[in-house]
């Protein structure tokens, strides 16, 4: 009896072993990754210029409990793609959330940009022999890149560019049309109505700048939209 006792104890250990289901599954590092570049790949589609992980902060596997994993890449609203960034990685198993990392990162993009062909002095106004389009890593650049040489034929310099450097954002400014304390023509305008006024510049506006003018007959300071030299309009 006691023999019998042994097998049947040792049958079922064994039944039990074989059928039991594994509780924990690990993510290796290389999915994860993937799963960044992939976000980065889709955020840049269409912007033609060729990206590339730099640098991703995230080392180890992820241990999870086991079932259908899934992740969901967020960025900050105004990362543009490339450059440094924290992102934020929301895994799922079985549409439950599991972990929430914060992961930096750092792409280098490549892409057609202006560039200065000769030392650009603070004032001048760029002209179409003064730039030239080259393909640059625009990650480190600081401000808005610009792609084609029309983007920047007739800006003003803001500071100082030196030779073979990307024109940005924070290195050029549009020609102010509009100076403080000039005096324009206010239009208020509708598909059935036109009327003008005279006021006085507030502050310096480039085309589409909005600026403060102050209307002459009322004595009312309002905002208004530079249209062109001399001229400015308001909602009507």
């Amino acid at each position: 009896m006691r023999s019998v006792a042994l097998i049947t104890f040792f049958v079922l250990a064994v039944g039990t072993a074989a059928f039991a289901v594994p509780t924990t599954q690990t993510i290796p590092n290389a999915r994860v990754k993937e799963a960044i570049t992939e976000f980065v790949r889709q955020k840049t589609d269409g912007l033609g210029m060729e990206t590339a992980l730099r640098r991703v902060g995230f080392q180890g596997d992820l241990k999870l409990p086991a079932g259908e994993v899934g992740f969901e890449v967020a960025a900050p609203n105004r990362w543009e793609g490339w450059g440094k960034a924290n992102l934020a990685l929301i895994v799922r198993v079985n549409d439950r959330v599991e972990r929430n990392i914060s992961i930096p990162v750092e792409v280098e993009a490549l892409a057609d940009t202006v560039v200065a062909s000769h030392p650009l002095a603070r004032g001048d106004i760029i002209t179409s022999d003064d730039v030239t389009v080259q393909k640059r890593d625009i990650s480190s650049v600081n401000g808005r890149v610009y792609r084609s040489i029309d983007e920047v034929v007739g800006k003003r310099v803001k500071n100082a560019v030196r030779a073979n450097t990307p024109l940005s954002g924070a290195s050029i400014e549009k020609m102010p049309l509009v100076k403080s304390g000039q005096l324009v023509t206010i239009i208020a305008e509708s598909p059935s109505l036109r009327l003008t006024a005279t006021g006085k510049a507030r502050g310096n506006g480039a085309e589409g700048d909005i600026i403060k003018v102050l209307n002459m007959g009322s004595l009312k300071e309002i905002p208004a939209r530079v249209i062109d030299v001399g001229t400015v309009q308001v909602d009507f």
